[in-house]
């Protein structure tokens, strides 16, 4: 008789978990032993489900990288007892834990995968059974003795994605992520397809590595038209500022005035990264095909390519938490270490 997968339901908190308290009329999270009775469907999927529950449930809105190294723990602890992972979390800032988690962890080779609802489980209309039944149904896919996905995935409303390629795009439609520089992985409809020569396979079966060290004293630095010296300096300047990611415009451009040019040239001779990313939601950044950009490139910016800014900001704070010089963590940057970057790029 075969065995069937074993998989751990994680739940961090967000809509999906969540009820309405008609006194106030606004949203709260309930216990999570209720979100499984109002998904009995569950019981059918050919696995085995545990569940581990935050004992205060976050909002989204207040994740942060303490937050993502409790995660990371709660799988690294249970890693060996379980065939693959769900987490339940917000979908407001669900593409950065799941970034952050993708660097996290190293020689992964289970599925994580994330998913949420833009809907309450109580909700006639609700999005959260769906994409919590197909969540489950894709850690549980095992090919030729092997898990089918074994690196940190985003799905929601019928598309599974790489986590790190990902962004919220809608606040009120079910189709709320995107993933505009890589396919999705796989696809819900009437059949689970899955797009295999796209899908992360690992080479060695070396042990998992987690990596907790994040260090977040960095700052997002978005253009504007109009921007003024003062606001540049002022956020470059930041007391402990330790790496920035540029939000520039289309594929890299930025203003030419001498004073921006010289405020980021004074941050890097001080050894710290600038990361150029697009304000785009796809496309990349490729410095020197615009005047715009050619004095960006000279002066050291690192090029994020098609990453994403919430993939950039994890991978800036993973890379910072090792302890790279400016070199190293340039040289990390412009290549794809989790699928984060298309390497065609270089």
């Amino acid at each position: 008789m075969a065995k069937f997968p074993h998989i751990l339901l994680i739940y961090t908190g967000g809509t999906i978990g969540m009820v309405k308290d008609f006194k106030t009329g606004t949203l709260k999270t309930f216990n999570f032993d209720k979100l499984i009775k109002h998904i009995p469907e569950i019981n059918q999927l050919n696995c085995t489900i545990d569940s581990y529950s935050f004992e205060e449930p976050i909002d989204s809105s207040n994740m942060n990288p303490n937050s993502w190294k409790f995660i990371a723990e709660v799988i690294e602890d249970r890693y060996d007892d379980f065939d693959g992972f769900v987490v339940l979390h917000g979908s407001d800032t669900m593409s950065y834990t799941s970034s952050a988690l993708s660097f996290m962890f190293e020689n992964l080779t289970k599925p994580v995968i994330f998913t949420g609802s833009q809907l309450p489980i109580g909700d006639l209309r609700t999005d959260a059974k769906e994409n919590l039944i197909t969540s489950i149904e894709i850690a549980s896919c095992v090919k030729n003795g092997k898990p089918v996905i074994s690196e940190v995935c985003l799905y929601f409303e019928y598309k599974l994605y790489r986590a790190n390629r990902t962004t919220k795009i809608n606040a009120e439609q079910f189709e709320a992520f995107t993933s505009l520089n890589y396919p999705p992985l796989a696809e819900s409809g009437v059949h689970l397809k899955f797009n295999l020569p796209l899908i992360y396979q690992p080479e060695n079966n070396l042990p998992l590595r987690i990596h907790k060290k994040l260090n977040n004293n960095i700052v997002l630095l978005k253009l504007f038209p109009g921007i003024t010296k003062i606001v540049v300096e002022t956020i470059l300047n930041i007391p402990g500022n330790r790496g920035v990611i540029l939000e520039t415009y289309g594929s890299g451009n930025a203003p030419t005035e001498p004073w921006f040019i010289a405020a980021l040239t004074n941050t890097i001779q001080q050894g710290i990264p600038i990361v150029n990313v697009t304000q785009c939601a796809g496309g990349s950044v490729i410095m020197g095909v615009y005047e715009t950009s050619v004095d960006l490139q000279n002066i050291g910016v690192i090029s994020g390519n098609d990453i994403t800014t919430e993939a950039a900001l994890a991978k800036l704070m993973y890379l910072l938490g090792e302890d790279y010089n400016l070199t190293q963590i340039k040289k990390w940057f412009e290549i794809s270490i989790r699928g984060e970057i298309s390497e065609s790029l270089h």
